[in-house]
């Protein structure tokens, strides 16, 4: 067997595992609040933003619209959020936050600490890792 196909020397699986590892980390907090993740995510843009056009957040949260539109028809039905079809392009739908989503961030601010804890990392590897990961992902986009 070649060494390359071996699993653990494949990138992609420990990215993959983590990826879920971390994931099952948030979700007894988030269904605290009643999110999943995706919603968290959704969320964290509009606390920031208060709005995002669906493209927007598509982008940001590197999300397709087959994806995105029922997470955010969810979210729309638990009045976390408005979508409003933008007055400037008809094509264009905006995301509103709502005052039932803003009141969420109170309590999601709780989170980001928890999970620094359970992951034992110090300040200068969680950056590390992130920027390394956000390296990794845009070089891979970018060759798509």
């Amino acid at each position: 067997m070649s060494e390359d196909l071996k699993l653990n020397n494949q990138l992609c699986f420990p990215i993959y595992a983590l990826s879920r590892q971390i994931t099952s980390l948030y979700r007894p907090y988030l269904e605290k609040l009643g999110l999943t993740y995706p919603q968290y995510l959704v969320l964290m843009v509009l606390w920031e933003r208060k709005s995002a056009t669906v493209k927007q957040l598509g982008e940001l949260l590197w999300l397709d619209s087959g994806t995105l539109t029922p997470l955010l028809k969810r979210m729309e039905a638990n009045e976390l959020l408005n979508r409003v079809r933008s007055s400037e392009d008809e094509r264009s739908v905006d995301i509103i936050i709502t005052d039932k989503g803003k009141a969420l961030e109170k309590q999601a601010e709780q989170i980001p600490p928890i999970m620094k804890k359970q992951l034992k990392l110090t300040d200068n590897q969680l950056v590390q890792l992130r920027n390394q990961l956000r390296k990794i992902l845009l070089i891979t986009c970018n060759e798509q």
